[in-house]
């Protein structure tokens, strides 16, 4: 059975309290962004090459998907572990239809797994210190998207829609984002909630690089420290694993709270 009236109002006050707290900063958050802003001058060419390139990577996934795109069948074959419903008749519209507490369920789920993969792959890409860091932002900025890709089908939204990668970047943008800036996306994530007239807003996405410059300055003075040959291993399992932890629950969050609205409404 899916839930009540009461139930999604109290669903939607723990969402909205969430906010709330998502819009201060704590003092290490606030410093972690400078030393990038220092360091621009003296970063190594081909590190600055390689995050441009993800620039072209961002636009080509909100407009074709490109090679980020998932198969949403073992994605959703998780309902059946926690629905009961048989493998064969899982879609994407069963889903949508699953009580909120088995979409919360099917994301946790997703959100452990692939903590645990970040971890590996920060450990890996850790090794060379600021030489595998080139090879780590495109890793963790894959990963991320992935994620928000499963957790979107968790809550019965489908990533193959251009519409579902606007929304994906838009959580891209505010787990990387600073308290201004988080402010700013749940406004306009506010107004598509309250108008179908206004999913037009999906369409003034501007400036990739914008995207990716704060997604780079999310690691801030952390990710020095992967810059370190072989001590980067430790720093980096750690700092990947709270990245993606991050940007899983800020999906989890933002999906969940536009289902609730829908139910409500």
């Amino acid at each position: 059975m899916t839930e009540n009236h009461e139930q999604l109002k109290t669903m939607l006050q723990d969402i909205e309290k969430w906010e709330k707290d998502q819009k201060s900063l704590w003092f290490w958050e606030r410093i972690g962004r400078i030393p990038f802003m220092l360091l621009d001058k003296f970063t190594p060419k081909f590190i600055q090459d390689k995050m441009m390139t993800l620039v072209d990577e961002i636009g080509g996934f909100v407009q074709t998907g490109g090679r980020y795109l998932i198969s949403e069948k073992a994605i959703l074959n998780r309902f059946a572990k926690h629905s009961g419903v048989l493998d064969e008749d899982v879609s994407i519209e069963t889903a949508a239809s699953m009580p909120i507490a088995v979409m919360d369920e099917v994301a946790e789920d997703l959100r452990s797994s692939r903590k645990n993969i970040a971890a590996v792959q920060g450990a890996s890409t850790g090794v060379g210190g600021i030489f595998t860091l080139a090879a780590d932002i495109p890793l963790s900025l894959g990963l991320a998207l992935k994620t928000l890709q499963e957790i979107a089908l968790a809550y019965g939204y489908d990533p193959h829609e251009k519409e579902e990668r606007y929304f994906i970047i838009k959580c891209l943008q505010f787990a990387s984002s600073d308290v201004v800036g988080k402010k700013a996306i749940l406004e306009d994530l506010t107004a598509l909630n309250k108008s179908e007239a206004n999913r037009q807003a999906f369409s003034q996405i501007q400036g990739w690089r914008e995207v990716l410059m704060t997604y780079r300055d999310n690691y801030g003075w952390k990710k020095l420290f992967q810059m370190i040959p072989i001590a980067g291993i430790v720093f980096g399992a750690f700092i990947n694993r709270s990245a993606i932890d991050e940007v899983a629950e800020t999906g989890m969050m933002l999906y969940k709270k536009r289902r609730v609205l829908e139910r409500l409404n």
